[in-house]
């Protein structure tokens, strides 16, 4: 089991939800300072004759003045570098690029070296900062998404807000009725358009966005809907009541197949990236790997692989995307590991323990790095270099746990709730050299659907 809701006590009313914080900017014209000479520049000695031997010799000019002594004072000048009108250096001279080797000396080489790759630079800071009141600070829920039409959804108290990261605004989808909610649970569907909500009450909601209209309500469960995941056109939910049941939301009986296993609430859930698996993790520390070809198994217990190595309540999952049947999950504050898994055996191939509360992953979509947001004790993110897990970058700010994570279409940039009630977005993943074309939209999963209760 893990620490779960934890009350703030520093909430501010006045507070606009997705509004950057105000700060103090300072005047350009403070704080100036004068331009100091750059003393490693200057030549002492000259400066010392151009301001007494120099003035001395123009006082006195010689008595004879031939040709062969003006040659010879020219060419003396010249060597000694006297031929300077300034006294004061502000910058060192550049110094020549000489090249000891001819550039076409390696053109008749046959096999050239690669140029070494240049090494990514790692924003310390989140690039930006919006406000979140009233976020709820519990471990068990999952109140983050963002969608393919980079949209980001965040579910404040009673209230899913959207802000479109294209062009900054905000708009609220739906308030909840005070005795349904709190809210428990945001997914986006694949077409970036529908959106889920799960609610304290057990209902599950499902809306569009575009036309901000409710579609349909579905009821599978007997308690909090915490955890969802879209696998195409299936919804599948994870409750307090510890059943995960899959939703055909075409279909008026939406309820196709239901999932047990955990013996407590379901608070972690994610489908493989080939929609063929399904892990699963609960308060009970439990994880579950359930595969798609024994859904018509007719045993009572259908998963594929039943996981006992966590000590801890498992929110944290996530599929790799360069390799299928790597899984990685974290356990909570009695835990604190990230492990890795083969679901196709069920083998734990590595183990790491971060020292705090994992409280969510992710993998980077470019680069073989995973990135992991704590609670307890140090509220942080960390990126790993994979497979060896060496500590790439520790990004801090957030003063509060960690609890809420999600990753931009472009795979680029991360955002982060915290129980510190702010929205933090981050550029860890790096920046994209080239822009890519915006994904094509895929079919509605249930287009076709008016409104069914």
């Amino acid at each position: 089991m893990d620490a779960g809701l934890v009350k703030s006590s520093h909430k501010m009313k006045s507070r606009s939800p997705l509004q950057e914080p105000f700060r103090h900017r300072r005047n350009n014209s403070d704080n100036l300072d004068r331009f100091i000479p750059n003393r490693s520049a200057m030549d002492f000695d000259y400066a010392h004759y151009m301001l007494t031997g120099a003035k001395k010799g123009k006082e006195n000019p010689p008595l004879v003045n031939s040709p062969s002594r003006d040659a010879y004072q020219k060419q003396l000048a010249e060597t000694l570098n006297m031929n300077r009108t300034r006294i004061l250096a502000f910058k060192n001279k550049p110094i020549p690029q000489v090249d000891p080797i001819p550039q076409d000396f390696f053109s008749s080489t046959p096999h050239q070296s690669r140029p070494a790759k240049r090494r990514r630079y790692i924003p310390q800071t989140s690039e930006r900062t919006l406000d979140a009141p009233d976020i709820v600070d519990d471990f068990y829920l999952n109140l983050l998404d963002w969608g393919s039409r980079n949209v980001l959804a965040i579910a404040l108290e009673n209230t899913v807000y959207l802000w479109n990261a294209s062009d900054s605004s905000t708009s609220e989808l739906v308030t909840i009725d005070g005795e349904d909610g709190p809210i428990a649970s945001v997914s986006w569907a694949p077409d970036g358009r529908h959106i889920a909500i799960g609610l304290n009450n057990s209902t599950v909601q499902l809306w569009d966005s575009i036309t901000n209209r409710q579609l349909r309500t579905l009821s599978s469960h007997q308690s909090q809907v915490n955890s969802l995941a879209w696998n195409n056109c299936i919804l599948t939910t994870g409750g307090m009541d510890g059943k995960i049941v899959n939703n055909d939301v075409r279909v008026r009986e939406h309820a196709v197949e239901t999932l047990r296993g955990h013996q407590q609430g379901v608070c972690g859930l994610k489908w493989s990236g080939s929609g063929q698996q399904l892990a699963s993790g609960g308060n009970d520390n439990l994880l579950f790997i359930w595969d798609r070809s024994m859904a018509s198994s007719h045993s009572p217990t259908q998963w594929l692989h039943r996981i006992e190595e966590h000590t801890a309540a498992v929110k944290a999952l996530a599929w790799c995307p360069f390799q299928g049947n790597l899984l990685a999950s974290g356990g909570g504050g009695g835990d604190r590991c990230i492990r890795f898994w083969n679901t196709h055996t069920g083998a734990q191939l590595n183990s790491v323990d971060t020292g705090s509360q994992v409280c969510a992953l992710l993998w980077n979509k470019n680069e073989r790095e995973l990135l992991s947001s704590h609670g307890f004790t140090e509220n942080q993110l960390i990126l790993w270099k994979y497979p060896s897990m060496v500590r790439m970058a520790e990004l801090t700010g957030h003063t509060s746990r960690v609890l809420y994570m999600a990753q931009s279409p472009d795979g680029f940039t991360v955002a982060t709730a915290a129980g510190d009630e702010t929205l933090r977005f981050w550029k860890v993943f790096g920046t994209p050299e080239v822009a890519k074309t915006a994904p094509k939209e895929n079919i509605e999963p249930f287009a076709h659907v008016t409104r069914i209760r």
